[in-house]
């Protein structure tokens, strides 16, 4: 997937500026798919180019102009083109597992503590996610179809920090110490 597909499927939901697009980034698609402030105003230009996004400028006042891009026909057929494509697997990259390949090697008490630490982000990610769940989607049952995808990356976000809370729990045991 490229950094373009991304923005195409935010812009598809609704059509932003880049300040909002890199903010929407911070709060929901840079969970898997990250991207600098910077990379998206490139793309973003690069995009427009190419003719997948339009934009227009939007007075504001006692602010300077905004430009707010939307996705063209030519953005939605790319993003169509795209689910069509098959999907890999993805490559998995963890300093964590190098690190606990190093443990007859290395400081014993280093990993642990890395480990601790992970096991902390993977709590405090699932809680966000679990508060976002509990906000947007309180029925998960009830979800309506034009949310469909955005609840299904929600819940294998959550199933993912689970899994992650399970991984450390099973490292720290396995070394004998306590959570």
């Amino acid at each position: 997937m490229a950094l373009e597909h991304a923005i195409l499927v935010s812009l598809a939901e609704r059509s932003a500026s880049g300040y909002e697009l890199a903010r929407r980034f911070d709060a929901s698609i840079g969970h898997f798919w990250r991207a600098s402030h910077q990379q998206i105003y490139k793309v973003l230009g690069r995009m427009e180019s190419d003719k997948l996004v339009e934009s227009h400028l939007v007075a504001q006042e006692s602010r300077p102009d905004k430009r707010v891009y939307a996705i063209t026909a030519e953005g939605r057929e790319e993003l169509a083109a795209f689910t069509r494509t098959p999907t890999g697997p993805e490559v998995l990259r963890s300093d964590l597992a190098v690190k606990l390949r190093a443990l007859p090697f290395g400081d014993r008490d280093a990993i642990v503590a890395s480990v601790r630490q992970r096991r902390a982000d993977h709590a405090a990610t699932l809680a966000g996610y679990e508060a976002s769940a509990a906000r947007f989607y309180p029925d998960p049952a009830a979800v309506p179809a034009e949310q469909l995808g955005a609840w299904l990356v929600l819940s294998g976000g959550m199933r993912a920090e689970r899994g992650g809370l399970e991984w450390c729990d099973e490292i720290l045991q396995a070394l004998g110490e306590r959570r």
